[in-house]
Parts: C-alpha cells; sequence; structure tokens
C-alpha cells in the first residue's frame, strides 16, 4: 500500500500574494498629499475602464438576459441590506467583551454598506458563473446603497449624518454606467479588437483592484487608524469578521441553493451577496461619521481584504469543480482572468 505523498511545495495563490505585497507598500510607502490625489484618479480611471471593456465585450443580448433575472437580483439586494445587517445588530453582543464601542459602529456600518461589482464580477467570471447577472446585481446593490446605506445608517447608528446624495450617485453614473453602456453602443467597432486581445481586459481588472486596494490603505495610514486600536482588538475584530464572511458565504451559496437556482446563479449570488464595498463605503463614512471616519472604516478595509483574498480561493475552486466548459478555458495559474471567460453565454431555461 501507497503511502500518501505530501507535496514538497505547496502552492501559493500569486493573486493573494500580490494583494499582500500593496496592503506591504501602502504601509511602507503610503500615497499622501498630490501622491494620494493622483493614485485615486488612476484607481478612478481604471475602474471606468474596466467597465467599458465589459460593456464592450458583452453582448447586449446577454446583458439583457442578466438584467431580466429578478429572483436573482432581489436575493443579493436581501443577503446585502437585510441578512448582513441583521448579523451586525447581532453583533451588538461582542461589546465591550470583544469589541469597543467605535469599532462596533464601524462593523455595523460595515454590514449596511453595498455590494462590489468589480470583484464581484472579476471573481463570478474566474468561477464561470453567471456574469451577465453579476454585473446587474453589484449595479444594482451600488445604486440602492446611495439611499438604503445612510437611511439604515442614521437609524441603526444613531447618527445625524447620511441621506441621499447626489454627488454619489453622479460618481457611480459617471464611473460605472456610462462607461459600460458607451462599452455597449461602442461594441460593434471595438468587440472583435477587445476579444482578440482579451488578455488586456484580464490585467485591467487586476490592476484596478490594486490600485483601489493601495489607495484604501494608504489613506488608512495616513489618517493613522493603525494606532487607534490596540493588538488584540484588532485580533478580536479580524475573528469577528471572519465569522461574518464565513457565514455570509455558507448562507448565500446554500439558500440560493434551496430557492432552486442553478449553478452558475449560485456562483453570482455567492460573491455579490457576500461582498461590501470599499470604495462606496469610504465616502459615505465620511458623510456619517465626520471626524471619526478614520477608525470607523478599519472594520470595512479590514473586511474588504478579507473578502478579496478568501473569494480568490473560493472561486478558482468553484472553477476546478465546474464542468468542462465549451468555450476557451481558463488558463491555469491566473487568478483574476475575466477576459476569459466573458464570452460563455448565460444559462437559459430559467
Amino acid at each position: 500500500m501507497r503511502r500518501p505523498q505530501i507535496p514538497a511545495r505547496l502552492p501559493l495563490d500569486p493573486w493573494i500574494l500580490t494583494l499582500l505585497g500593496t496592503v506591504a507598500v501602502a504601509a511602507l510607502l503610503p500615497a499622501r498629499g498630490l501622491a494620494a490625489t493622483v493614485a485615486e484618479g488612476v484607481a478612478t480611471g481604471a475602474v471606468a475602464l474596466l467597465f467599458f471593456l465589459y460593456g464592450a465585450r458583452l453582448s447586449t443580448r446577454e446583458a439583457l438576459d442578466g438584467l431580466r433575472h429578478w429572483r436573482l437580483h432581489l436575493t443579493v439586494l436581501a443577503c446585502t441590506f437585510v441578512l448582513f445587517p441583521l448579523l451586525g445588530l447581532a453583533a451588538r453582543g461582542l461589546v465591550p467583551t470583544l469589541l469597543t464601542p467605535p469599532l462596533y459602529s464601524g462593523l455595523l456600518f460595515l454590514c449596511l454598506v453595498p455590494s462590489t461589482i468589480q470583484s464581484s464580477i472579476a471573481f463570478t467570471s474566474i468561477a464561470r458563473g453567471n456574469v451577465p447577472a453579476a454585473i446587474c446585481a453589484g449595479s444594482f446593490s451600488s445604486l440602492a446603497g446611495i439611499v438604503l446605506t445612510p437611511l439604515l445608517a442614521a437609524g441603526l447608528l444613531g447618527g445625524s449624518g447620511g441621506g441621499f446624495s447626489l454627488d454619489s450617485l453622479l460618481k457611480i453614473v459617471l464611473q460605472l454606467l456610462l462607461p459600460f453602456l458607451l462599452g455597449q453602443v461602442l461594441r460593434p467597432w471595438v468587440g472583435g479588437f477587445l476579444v482578440r486581445h482579451k488578455k488586456v481586459l484580464g490585467r485591467v481588472d487586476r490592476g484596478s483592484i490594486l490600485l483601489v486596494v493601495y489607495a484604501a490603505f494608504s489613506a488608512g495610514m495616513a489618517a493613522g487608524v493603525w494606532h487607534q486600536v490596540s493588538a488584540a482588538r484588532l485580533g478580536a475584530l479580524l475573528a469577528v469578521e471572519a465569522v461574518l464572511l464565513a457565514v455570509m458565504l455558507l448562507v448565500s451559496w446554500y439558500g440560493a441553493k434551496r430557492l432552486g437556482f442553478d449553478r452558475a446563479d449560485r456562483i453570482a449570488i455567492q460573491f455579490a451577496g457576500s461582498k461590501k464595498s470599499l470604495a462606496a463605503g469610504l465616502p459615505m463614512a465620511s458623510v456619517l461619521f465626520g471626524a471619526q471616519a478614520s477608525l470607523a472604516v478599519l472594520p470595512l478595509m479590514l473586511f474588504h481584504q478579507m473578502q478579496l483574498m478568501v473569494c480568490a480561493v473560493l472561486a478558482r475552486r468553484r472553477a476546478g469543480d465546474a464542468e468542462p466548459a465549451t468555450g476557451p478555458e481558463l488558463p491555469a495559474g491566473h487568478v483574476v482572468e475575466v477576459s476569459s471567460t466573458l464570452q460563455h453565454p448565460a444559462p437559459q431555461g430559467r
């Protein structure tokens, strides 16, 4: 009987190492002053370019198929704005044993923030899920969060800030929706070129996430958030957030199965319903918390990094468990290679 062999070298995910490296660079060399402004502007432009490319690659028929999938969108919204807040309220019992009141306020605020868009789409694509539905679900969540997040925060946190922000709505429209629509309009002219150069989209996606991570952690370092909480409290916060993420990943996956969704839709629900947007949360926190915003966004910053790292591994596992696709395979070793799977059509017969 042969003994099981232990691999001589355990596999290391290069995407996770890249994320950790970006965090380390932000900690050692945070962008300040003009450099911070430039980094934020470049990150914003990269995300806008990403959505232009998504619009140019995605056929109008697939986009409409995703838009019609209203049950999936309601499920994601329920995860984001109902289940997450309920879990956040339940965590009130951890104060002051594990969490200080300011950290709990930040944790509850994290539970009220809308879902991400770009990373939800990227991981859904890697896992061979329903990418068009993920695009629509993430966009709906972000737009709903413009109204729901400030209202929920004002009611549950008891703060005086918040409310509907036309400026935030304008940013979402200009940075996400308009580039996507422009890509749809120009698709007959640029779609073929992008198909032939599909690696460009994967690089832009990875780069946009890294830029957002660097800009966010640079802002945290400049604000000195790491000096306002002890190592023990930080460890407790990380443990609580790990449990929170695990619960949401399990509930969104198995709950979607109980609701009758197919595998591709369950993947979209899991990745869109378990995420929280750092990009949307930071400007909202500055309005809701004022001078205390730097500490209030600490739980969101940590959760954001945790969800990227966990979902990178999970998406890769989902892709390995999936049935062999008829279209092009995902290149081995590429964790965020969105362009190699965007051409897969949305599942039919819903």
